[in-house]
């Protein structure tokens, strides 16, 4: 016998060479099934532990809104008396800005007296397809009818001709809903109202919105100290900047929702822009900030909702997002407050309620304060004769430093 019998060679069924390699390739094959397991495992965990990380977001920013649940239940008690929508899938939104002390954040701006008061509110037209997107300013100050309302304490109020805000600091959301609903006849599909603290949040998650501002600013009351020229602010200048109003500009509520619709534009443009809603880093922040702080009707109370109106507003171009301001002049026994300008006013209302679009033109104010169109030829006081007015506004297009 030689050394090629020895103990130390492997004998397979094919001879001892074949035998040898067969084993190499089962020792081989078994370490990569094992491989392949613990891949696959790994994968596996990955895969869960992604699609938990993924709930738990969701589900943070699904809970962070809160549903109107009272101003539901009150709306449905004045059902018969709404008005219809008129074109399916138009959309009319009404965006309220409350003033509320209560909260986290937003007790710094003064002492809480338990009253709200709506120290903005839009009402926002989403046209069917998604085609263009109208926002009009209600000015706070505009008298109006406001019905009978119910109390947070439960009793409800006499109907009253008053200020605008004072449906939202008697009756809140519902209250401020039907008196717009009774002002235009236009039927409200939701409503979102949000506070200081989520204001500043949203602009501090997109990190600023940029201005242009004529003059530099030196505001104590505001606390801003701004330089002439582009500026970009940051969420506490920026609600200064949109909330100032006896030190900017003229003084007037005019200027102020002026300021608040260009402010609006630029951010809009920020939000829109690909550095926003292609990056998740940033886009995670925008979402927590937008859906902290809102309360909203309960059908918009989740991201779902919020996602099935806004998702076809990103193909609006920017020169069909309109901001303007419904048209008014002081009113005749108190230069203080506002009346609506007609039949402008019921023009504009008209238009909306049909979803036709709402012509703009740049802003122009008359002497005496009136909000009218630049180009329109005025009959008597009142009206217009034809081609139908456009509008004083402008839109996400412009360039306030142009």
């Amino acid at each position: 016998m030689g050394v090629g019998g020895s103990a130390g060679t492997a004998k397979g069924p094919l001879g001892p060479e074949v035998g040898a390699s067969a084993f190499g390739v089962g020792l081989i094959r078994r370490r990569r099934r094992r491989w392949l397991r613990c891949a696959a495992g790994a994968v596996a965990v990955l895969v869960v532990g992604t699609g938990v990380a993924a709930w738990a977001v969701y589900a943070k920013l699904d809970g962070n809104i809160t549903p109107d649940e009272a101003a539901a239940a009150e709306l449905e008690r004045y059902a018969k008396e709404r008005p219809t929508s008129l074109v399916k899938d138009a959309r009319n939104i009404l965006l309220i800005g409350s003033d509320t002390r209560a909260g986290a954040g937003n007790r710094q701006y003064g002492r809480d007296s338990g009253t709200e008061r709506s120290d903005t509110t839009i009402l926002l037209h989403l046209s069917a397809g998604r085609r263009s997107a109208t926002a009009v300013s209600l000015p706070r100050d505009l008298m109006v009818d406001v019905p009978s309302c119910r109390r947070p304490d439960g009793t409800r109020t006499e109907p009253m001709f008053a200020m605008f805000n004072y449906a939202f600091q008697t009756g809140g959301s519902a209250c401020t809903i039907r008196t717009v609903e009774k002002l235009t006849g236009i039927r409200v599909d939701h409503h979102v109202v949000v506070d200081f603290r989520g204001f500043k949040k949203m602009v501090d998650a997109v990190e600023g919105v940029e201005v242009c501002l004529k003059e530099p600013i030196r505001d104590k009351d505001a606390k801003l100290r701004l330089p002439a020229g582009r500026v970009t602010l940051d969420g506490e200048q920026a609600l200064g900047y949109v909330r100032a109003r006896k030190s900017l500009g003229n003084g007037s509520d005019t200027d102020r929702m002026d300021r608040q619709q260009r402010f609006l534009a630029a951010l809009v443009n920020k939000v829109r822009s690909n550095d926003v809603l292609l990056n998740p880093v940033k886009l995670y922040p925008v979402l927590d900030a937008a859906t902290s702080s809102l309360t909203t009707d309960p059908d918009l109370a989740s991201l779902r909702g919020l996602y099935d109106l806004v998702r076809g507003l990103r193909d609006i171009p920017t020169e069909q997002v309109r901001f303007l301001t419904v048209p008014r002049e002081s009113y005749v026994y108190n230069a203080n407050r506002d009346q609506l300008v007609e039949p402008e006013a019921e023009k504009l209302f008209e238009l909306l309620r049909t979803d036709a679009p709402v012509p703009i033109e740049p802003k122009k104010r008359t002497a005496k304060g009136a909000e009218r169109p630049a180009s329109a030829r005025s009959r008597g006081h009142t009206g217009y004769e034809s081609p139908p007015p456009a509008f004083r506004g402008t839109t996400a297009a412009e360039d306030t430093c142009g």
